[in-house]
């Protein structure tokens, strides 16, 4: 089964982010690995994706990472789109 995609928000700076799950991001910010890190692990690339959705990602940034495919980056901006509309 597929993780789902985290909900879209527009941060105070105005950048449409997915929403940050505060206690996944204290722990990469408090924790040993960093995300260099974690890169380098052997982790699936859905769970990379819903990792760096749960770490609050940007919108527009989301499509460069290598483990995103076209359809999930088409499917953050059309939420990002629902929501705000054009970016």
């Amino acid at each position: 089964m597929e993780h789902p995609m985290q909900d879209i928000e527009k941060d105070t700076n105005g950048v449409i982010r997915f929403r940050r799950n505060a206690i996944v991001r204290a722990l990469l910010d408090t924790g040993k690995l960093n995300l260099n890190d974690l890169a380098l692990l052997p982790f699936s690339d859905e769970d990379h994706r819903q990792f760096a959705q749960l770490i609050g990602y940007s919108i527009s940034g989301y499509g460069d990472l290598p483990y995103v495919s076209d359809a999930d980056v088409e499917a953050a901006n059309a939420a990002a789109e629902a929501a705000y509309g054009n970016r």
